[in-house]
């Protein structure tokens, strides 16, 4: 199963992508119905035949001769796919003209355009981002609906909308047009960033830690930054951001499979290397003037792998760079992370201050670690009782096993009373 899903989330974008070049964008249920046929057939041969040696080139044949089959069988080739012109003009040339669209540097290429066409400028950032999310990503509805906090219907409706002005489109970005590219660019930038966060720390009811989802940020993010046009200061701050949380992935659970928070990692186990990789790109983000929030959020992941353990952590640093972020993008998240850390540094009477203080705190009142920061931080003012009122709280909002087996252990912590 977990074979299976790490395929989806890595070809099904990618084989969407290069269908929606050969049959049109106005052909994007067809070009997701044959991607979708492709992985039908995995499920059907590899039970009994075993998964092969290459998937992903499995996966990617299968896709392509049912492509070509559709174009043969219904022979609509150049309404199809009108900017192929004389390449699919006769029976001998559809074959090797398809062959040719899914060569490697071919697909890198569609990936790109798919990810700047789903970011149509008549379409509000939040769709941009959701049919991104959906289509290059492979998030279902549900998954889409977690990463904005929303509803399913909210969602379905957003997406069928989104659809259809993507489908009103005469063809797939042409990402050499550079003015266009850059006004599109941010846009592209959130998505990746939601789709990493939903990995990291996100609202599976499967699973709190979906390493897939971050590696599949990295190479997207990747994708972009080797892209002459898309290696911004942002870009490369943000690719920075990614591999220095990823980094802490192999400690973000301990021996038992259970979620640990920072101040209990073993920090012996994070990747050196990817530490390394997101100081050399935050290093290159700082060319010229932009500062974006992904700035700030690497400048806070690269504070933290800096120090040995967290009684080491410079966490003046910490709350001004969360200042920062504040007048940058403001959020009660923000605001919240900040207050710890602020508790870090004063105490916890003053982080249930900050805390107290946060603008829009109500949007917090479904958040599970909204109440868990109340918990450790009255937990560490010797109120336990309170503390442990404060966890229960966090543990009935818990969005999967694993954040309620990490609430139910805070919960038991609090023995003792006040």
């Amino acid at each position: 199963m977990e074979l299976h899903e790490h395929l989806f989330r890595r070809e099904a974008g990618r084989i969407v992508a290069t269908l929606t070049r050969i049959f049109g964008v106005e052909n994007l249920a067809l070009a997701e119905d044959v991607t979708q046929d492709a992985f039908c057939r995995a499920l059907e041969v590899w039970p009994f035949r075993g998964v092969p040696d290459n998937p992903s080139a499995w996966l990617m044949a299968t896709a392509k001769h049912r492509a070509v089959d559709v174009l043969r069988r219904e022979r609509t080739a150049r309404t199809l796919a009108p900017e192929l012109g004389r390449l699919l003009e006769s029976d001998e040339k559809l074959a090797p003209a398809v062959e040719e669209l899914f060569r490697t540097d071919a697909i890198k290429d569609d990936q790109l355009r798919m990810m700047f066409s789903c970011c149509h400028p008549r379409l509000p950032e939040t769709a941009q981002v959701a049919l991104m999310l959906h289509i290059l990503c492979g998030f279902s509805v549900d998954e889409v609906a977690g990463a904005f906090v929303s509803t399913r219907a909210a969602i379905e409706k957003r997406l069928s909308r989104a659809k259809q002005t993507f489908a009103g489109s005469e063809r797939l970005f042409e990402i050499a047009d550079a003015p266009d590219f850059a006004a599109r660019l941010p846009a592209v930038h959130r998505a990746l960033y939601l789709l990493f966060n939903e990995g990291y720390h996100g609202a599976s009811p499967e699973s709190a830690v979906r390493v897939e989802l971050c590696r599949e940020a990295l190479r997207l993010a990747a994708l972009l930054f080797e892209h002459p046009l898309g290696a911004t200061p942002a870009t490369y701050a943000l690719s920075a951001l990614m591999c220095l949380l990823a980094a802490r992935l192999p400690a973000r659970l301990d021996a038992a499979g259970n979620l640990s928070a920072l101040a209990d990692q073993d920090r012996s186990r994070w990747d050196p290397e990817l530490m390394a990789e997101g100081q050399l790109l935050l290093d290159r983000s700082a060319t010229g003037p932009e500062l974006t929030e992904y700035h700030v959020e690497a400048a806070i992941a690269a504070v933290h792998a800096s120090a040995a353990c967290v009684e080491d952590t410079n966490w003046a640093q910490i709350v001004s760079l969360y200042d920062t972020l504040m007048t940058i993008r403001p959020s009660p998240v923000v605001a919240l992370n900040r207050a710890i850390a602020v508790a870090q540094r004063e105490g916890p009477d003053r982080g249930l201050e900050e805390i107290g203080a946060i603008a829009d705190r109500d949007r917090l009142a479904t958040y599970p670690f909204y109440y868990a920061a109340l918990g450790e931080l009255e937990l560490r003012r010797g109120r336990g009782e309170t503390a442990r009122e404060h966890f229960r709280a966090a543990r009935a909002l818990a969005r999967n096993s694993m954040e309620r087996q990490f609430l139910e252990q805070r919960v038991e912590a609090c023995a003792g009373g006040d």
